[in-house]
């Protein structure tokens, strides 16, 4: 591949595989394709205008270049606006939609930003609320038609000879190193980071990690695209559809995402692993309605799927009881995908060990990999060979880049995926890359039969107990979040005697259990106020209890009513614990922990 910018994937769709779906969203009801000769067409009739009304390179410094800002669901004009910002020499600054005001005005301050374009009137009233706040905010424009906003269409600029010659100077001016978009990371604590990446980052990791998708994304294959596109990850994988000629099809919402596939039949698409454990919850939910020898073959197959080992034989036996559950059972898991899934790669969190069991006992191959914004983002993955993927790792290292584990256990990071800098900000730059250039991740992980790098915690989350004693949470966490009645879980005890946890209930599951065991469970209150359910809770930890050392084990906890969520604050947008904010909101749950009689 002889690209040097991301905008370059469109001449080289266009000579490599013109297609005719190179994007697709529903609209109306029905699915609307762009063509790559039509998307080339709006990307240069958007980038003129964009020019037209002030955007662009300037002086070409990092502070000079304007600043593009869109809050946005996944749809064609998000990459249609990143394209054509790209080729004006402007810098393309993603929010996530579901961020709060004081959040918002932060970012759009902090990047000085001059267009901001949103998809829908909640959006438009969201930025439109702090514009008094926000002064270089020129303009406010909208995807989604809105009486008395300015629509994105209104940009677009047929053009002269000259505004096509404008165009090309200003994709020719474009340096492969300079500045390509800022990254505001939500982060655990505190204000939004601005992660500096350029052209140069992101493309090497799109052509570095090519290989490992050269057996599931080709010309003829289609992709499901729902995680969002703000984040570095659903947006570099999206670049690695586009130069490898995979039509991306944007799935309407994630409720729709079960319809969708089936609509679509994509052959890969990319989630987060409680994604992948809400869908496997549904199935787990469906096959308890079924009665008689229909359950006892469903839960037959999932026991022998959670035995299922990638990297030997099994033996003859083992083997025909699963080529027979995979053509009775697992094949309906597999339509329920659209029956053509070839692999489903997933980040940003870990994934619990028994679901790549199961599902790749199902011939659905999860490719679970690692990385961070700041490196553009993979560091490591597991490869769609069976050699190549070693359960509870998060894979190889890809070509081209360097990882070391340091004296403290902490994953190390080298290449030319790792950021230019935090913008504003070469104090937080200097706390995180050394003068070896080695990016300091903050995770915790050990090698693993050599090649396999597997996470087990983040450096900041380890906590010390009064004793004196180490526990890593995370291992906690996701071994007990595999019982069927636990939906989130923290674990606490920094500077306590002891290590206890915070639990959110699974609600359904318990509700079931519940009217099972003739327990009263008309609210989520009433539930947990009766003593069966926390006996039952009791022997759900205590079993797992059995699996940790003492001090890690689980003494106490507290059941919580409500379900942690991105807009409640307590999850980032990648579903991961804002830990501080939760330790915060239930401090009280907390004390009653360690303050009520033993």
């Amino acid at each position: 591949m002889n690209a040097t910018r991301l905008f370059d994937c469109i001449e080289w769709q266009l000579e490599k595989f013109t297609k005719q779906d190179m994007f697709a969203c529903k609209e109306n009801g029905t699915w609307r394709k762009y063509s790559t000769k039509e998307t080339k067409e709006i990307v240069d009739s958007f980038s003129m205008g964009l020019m037209k009304a002030g955007i662009g390179y300037n002086d070409g410094s990092i502070e000079g270049r304007d600043k593009v800002a869109v809050l946005s669901n996944n749809r064609p004009e998000w990459l249609f606006l990143d394209l054509a910002v790209q080729q004006t020499g402007a810098v393309l600054t993603p929010i996530y939609p579901t961020i709060n005001v004081n959040e918002l005005e932060f970012i759009l301050n902090d990047a000085s930003v001059k267009m901001v374009f949103v998809s829908d009137i909640e959006l438009f009233e969201k930025v439109q609320s702090i514009r008094s706040k926000t002064p270089s905010v020129q303009s406010v424009y909208t995807f989604n038609t809105i009486k008395d906003a300015n629509h994105w269409k209104e940009l677009l600029h047929n053009g002269n000879e000259q505004d096509f010659k404008n165009l090309q100077q200003s994709k020719d001016n474009v340096n492969p190193e300079e500045l390509c978009t800022i990254l505001y990371t939500s982060g655990t604590t505190g204000f939004p980071k601005g992660v500096m990446l350029s052209h140069h980052n992101i493309l090497d990791n799109v052509k570095n990690v090519d290989e490992v998708f050269d057996p599931i994304g080709t010309e003829n294959d289609r992709a499901l695209s729902f995680l969002p596109l703000n984040h570095i990850f659903e947006r570099m994988v999206s670049y690695i559809y586009m130069f490898n000629g995979v039509s991306i099809y944007y799935a309407e919402s994630l409720d729709t995402i079960g319809e969708n596939l089936k609509e679509v039949k994509p052959t890969v698409f990319s989630t987060v692993p409680r994604l992948l454990e809400k869908v496997y919850e549904k199935i787990i939910a469906k096959g308890r309605e079924q009665k008689g020898i229909k359950k006892a073959l469903f839960f037959w197959a999932v026991s022998l799927g959670s035995r299922f080992e990638s990297d030997r034989n099994m033996g003859i036996w083992y083997n025909l009881q699963l080529a027979i559950a995979n053509k009775i059972i697992f094949s309906k898991w597999r339509e329920g995908l659209g029956g053509n899934v070839k692999a489903i790669v997933t980040g940003a969190a870990a994934c619990q060990v028994r679901l790549l069991r199961v599902f790749t006992a199902a011939k659905i191959v999860i490719m679970e990999g690692y990385g961070l914004t700041e490196t553009s983002p993979v560091i490591s993955v597991n490869r769609y060979e069976a050699n190549n993927r070693r359960f509870g790792t998060v894979g190889t290292v890809i070509k081209n880049v360097e990882v070391k584990i340091a004296e403290d256990g902490e994953i190390c990071c080298r290449g030319t995926n790792v950021m230019m800098g935090y913008y504003k900000r070469p104090d937080l730059t200097a706390e995180c890359i050394d003068n070896e250039k080695w990016f300091h991740t903050g995770d915790i992980g050990v090698w693993s039969e050599g090649k396999f790098l597997k996470i087990t915690d983040r450096k900041k989350e380890i906590f010390k107990t009064s004793g004196g004693k180490y526990v890593a949470p995370q291992p906690i966490e996701n071994k007990m979040k595999e019982s069927p009645f636990i939906e989130q879980m923290m674990v606490v005890g920094a500077e306590r005697k002891f290590t206890a946890a915070l639990i959110v209930p699974a609600f359904a599951n318990l509700k079931s259990w519940c009217e099972k065991n003739n327990i009263p469970s008309e609210t989520i209150h009433q539930m947990l106020k009766e003593p069966k359910v926390f006996e039952l809770y009791n022997s759900v930890v205590e079993k797992y209890n059995e699996q940790f050392n003492p001090v890690e084990k689980v003494k106490k906890f507290e059941l919580l009513e409500g379900e942690w969520t991105i807009n409640g604050g307590e999850l980032t947008p990648t579903l991961k614990l804002k830990r501080k904010v939760i330790m915060e909101k239930y401090a009280d749950a907390v004390e009653r922990i360690y303050t009520e009689e033993n």
